[in-house]
Parts: C-alpha cells; sequence; structure tokens
C-alpha cells in the first residue's frame, strides 16, 4: 500500500449519521426561528463542529443561539442514534482488510468525542477503533478545513502526513485533508463529486476504496 496510515472521517464514511443528524439539525433551526431545510443543511453544516453552526447564524442573522443549543443538539441526536444508526456498508470489512494487511488507522472527525463513542458503539465500530485511534476537533483549536485535525491526527499515530490519506465525504473535509498536505479520496454515497474538487480519486462504494489505496 502507498500509505502508512489511513485517515477515516467519521459521519458518513464510517456511520451513517448524515441524514440523521442533519434532518435533525435543520428542524431544530427552524424551531428557533432560522429556517433550514435538510438539503440547505447539508451544504452549510456538513462536516463541519458544531461551532460553525453558530458563526453562520450569527453571521446571516446577527442572532445568537441559545445557550444550550448544543445539549439540546447532541441530546436529541444522540437518542436518534440508538434507535437507527447502522454503520457505513462496507466499512468493517475495509478496516478488516487493513488488519490483515497490518496498515495502521484512525479516526478524525469534527464530532465530539462522545458523538464518536455513542456511534461506534451503537454500529459495533468501537471494536474496530483503539482509544488511542480517535480524534476530534476538540482535541484542536480549529475544525475543519483547518488543517489542524488531521495534523494532529498523523502526529499523534507517528505518521508524516505525506503518508497519511484521508478518506472524505465533505468538502470541508477535502479542503482540510489538502490544507494538511495530505492525499485525499471522496466518498460520494451522498456528496456529488463536483462539491468534493480537489480531490485525488472518487469512488461511491466502500469496496471501491482499497483499490484507490494499493
Amino acid at each position: 500500500m502507498r500509505y502508512d496510515l489511513i485517515i477515516f472521517d467519521n459521519d458518513g464514511v464510517l456511520v451513517d449519521s448524515e441524514p440523521i443528524s442533519n434532518t435533525i439539525l435543520s428542524g431544530y433551526l427552524t424551531e428557533l426561528g432560522h429556517p433550514t431545510s435538510y438539503e440547505e443543511s447539508l451544504r452549510d453544516y456538513m462536516g463541519a463542529a458544531v461551532h460553525r453552526v453558530h458563526d453562520v447564524i450569527q453571521e446571516r442573522t446577527g442572532q445568537v443561539l441559545p445557550a444550550d443549543f448544543d445539549e439540546t443538539l447532541h441530546a436529541r441526536i444522540f437518542a436518534a442514534f440508538e434507535r437507527e444508526l447502522q454503520p457505513v456498508a462496507g466499512a468493517t470489512d475495509v478496516l478488516g482488510k487493513l488488519v490483515a494487511d497490518g496498515v495502521a488507522y484512525c479516526v478524525a472527525s469534527s464530532g465530539t468525542h462522545e458523538r464518536i463513542r455513542v456511534g461506534h458503539r451503537r454500529t459495533g465500530l468501537d471494536e474496530w477503533f483503539e482509544d488511542e485511534w480517535v480524534f476530534s476537533s476538540e482535541d484542536v483549536g480549529r475544525g475543519k478545513p483547518a488543517p489542524d485535525l488531521f495534523l494532529h491526527a498523523a502526529e499523534r499515530m507517528g505518521v508524516a502526513p505525506e503518508r497519511c490519506v484521508v478518506v472524505e465525504d465533505s468538502r470541508l473535509g477535502v479542503q482540510a485533508a489538502r490544507a494538511a498536505g495530505m492525499d485525499v479520496y471522496g466518498f460520494t454515497a451522498m456528496t456529488p463529486a463536483e462539491r468534493l474538487e480537489g480531490a485525488n480519486g472518487y469512488f461511491d462504494d466502500m469496496g471501491q476504496l482499497l483499490g484507490l489505496l494499493g
């Protein structure tokens, strides 16, 4: 394999959480008086840490979201995860092959550590990730599209950025990977390739990923 470390985004790449979380986010913002469609939520917030929601709403409306916004949003999302969340089809097959081939991997997500843990526990992916292989935007000062999270993951895993490849499904994530000096492959199961401009390649089925990485 051409890379020493595979860095996976989490939401939409390992767990099929984007439809759930963006349905809830768009509904909650609309409830608060900021009408937002599901498609607009995907466009504006997919792949970003929750602070981006605050920033965008304040920039567009001059209003500040409620102090308990994050807590309420996460509670609603976690409850839905427990009912509905599934792993992305083929994700465990990819992880199993990486383990068999002795290739290092980790996850670097805009979500909180709690969100990652809840999702992995619900889908059984916790069996595939040691705690020290899990990185969150909480660990760094700036989330995607800044390169900080991916550079932090590479440093902690002991791999030079140029020997890393990122698997992403969001525009902000692709931008962050490129800014980190890493190759990146765009997963287009939900996001059209044109929205992942700058990726080294694209795939819409997890079964295709290993062929791109080899």
